[in-house]
């Protein structure tokens, strides 16, 4: 009785917090075949707020290997021309977009040609770069990416639980982790947007020049523009109403100038490259982009991946996280971004936010270009702090800021 109450609060939640629909509104859901049932729930929740229509997109991932497995590179590029004008029909109208996170066989895509998986990745991400660029990058829809709990994926993350077991604990570090365990959830989501808002505008008002990242197998330096502003917690759409793009978040985040980049960085946390595990990543920065790596596992992947463009090597994102986390206190490694890149402060290789610089919605590529912002069809957070890194700022005015002393935010 408690799993289906807190499973429809946590429906709840996503609709009214996360997409936040409106009457009217549009909403695109989409998730593998294994999150149906939920799927479901979150429908009936957004027809209950008035939305105007409600679409499931039921993903099978064993269809996506049996493609990658049958086709060659060059059919590889092929995309169904009905997927550009749905995404349109979302940007154009301000829909709302929700994707389900939650691999039913987290090894689904292991031991495939990487090649071939980055190139209907790429075709598929051209079809509707509107959508990212517009929709995403310049918050013209609510879009929100939460996640569901399976056997498959809880297995990984409980590997010594009885089967019969382990998708509940994996549901119950959700429900805990998004607050879904009170009944009260909303109004600690408010709550708790406030401090991530509070804390971001503190970040953006003090100016950084660079942040210094220092632990073990770490010290990199990153460089931001003078136009540089953090976010945290929700965004206002379309609709002059907030949403919150990922449930859970913890992070304070902005988009760094590339090409001061410098150093070297220890990843602290596995993470997931098309369906491939890397671990163990090590990382050496010259001059804004990637001159050496080494990995544990997933060399290869990562090299295919880092290469796909010239984007690829340079950094798009730079985000800050304590360990006072929610998904850090688990002390688990969930092997799936949305939560890990909550439990640690992180950075990304790849595309850039634009509304992470002033005035960067309305800036011409040549005007993001020359202040560093990095355009590329990747993007992929890794982690790289713990309980044993420090990040310290560099002001434009020339002062020191110790930010986060040994994974703990300092009072800033």
């Amino acid at each position: 009785m408690e799993f289906q109450e807190y499973l429809t609060r946590y429906a709840s939640l996503i609709v009214r917090h996360g997409l936040n629909v409106q009457r009217g509104q549009k909403v695109n859901l989409a998730g593998e075949a294994a999150h149906r049932e939920f799927l479901y729930l979150i429908a009936r929740e957004c027809y209950a707020l008035g939305a105007l229509y409600v679409n499931i997109d039921l993903i099978e991932p064993r269809l996506s290997r049996l493609r990658v497995e049958s086709s060659t590179e060059e059919q590889m590029k092929y995309v169904p021309g009905f997927i550009t004008p749905k995404y349109l029909e979302i940007l154009e109208s301000g829909g709302a977009n929700l994707r389900i996170v939650g691999p039913e066989d987290p090894d689904i895509l292991r031991g495939l040609d990487p090649k071939k998986i980055n190139t209907g990745r790429i075709a598929g991400y051209q079809a509707i770069k509107p959508f990212y660029d517009d929709g995403i990058g310049k918050s013209k829809v609510h879009w929100t990416v939460a996640a569901a709990a399976t056997k498959g994926w809880a297995k990984r993350i409980f590997p010594g639980e009885p089967e019969d077991r382990v998708e509940m604990l994996l549901w119950d570090q959700i429900f805990k982790i998004c607050r879904v365990d009170h009944q009260d959830c909303l109004e600690r989501w408010k709550k708790h947007n406030a401090m991530l808002q509070e804390r971001a505008r503190r970040l953006t008002d003090l100016r950084i020049k660079t942040l210094h990242f220092r632990g073990p197998g770490t010290d990199l330096r990153v460089g931001l523009s003078e136009l540089a502003l953090f976010k945290g917690g929700g965004d206002v759409g379309p609709h002059g109403v907030e949403y919150e793009p990922n449930i859970p978040t913890e992070e304070c985040f902005t988009t760094p100038d590339w090409r001061l980049t410098e150093g070297r960085v220890r990843a602290t946390r596995p993470f997931f490259i098309n369906g491939t595990l890397i671990k163990g990543l090590e990382i050496e920065f010259k001059q804004g982009e990637i001159v050496s790596f080494e990995a544990a596992e997933g060399l290869e992947t990562f090299r295919e991946y880092i290469g796909i463009d010239p984007g690829g090597k340079r950094l798009g994102e730079v985000a800050l996280v304590g360990i006072d986390s929610p998904v850090y206190q688990s002390g688990l490694v969930f092997e799936e971004i949305l939560f890990d890149e909550n439990a640690a402060c992180h950075i990304a290789v790849g595309s850039a936010y634009k509304f992470c610089l002033k005035g960067g919605n309305t800036l011409s590529s040549e005007e993001l270009s020359s202040i560093g912002c990095n355009e590329s069809s990747v993007h992929t957070d890794m982690m790289i702090s713990s309980e044993q890194v420090d990040v310290e700022a560099q002001t434009y005015d020339g002062r020191s800021v110790s930010l986060i002393s040994r994974g703990q935010w300092t009072k800033i």
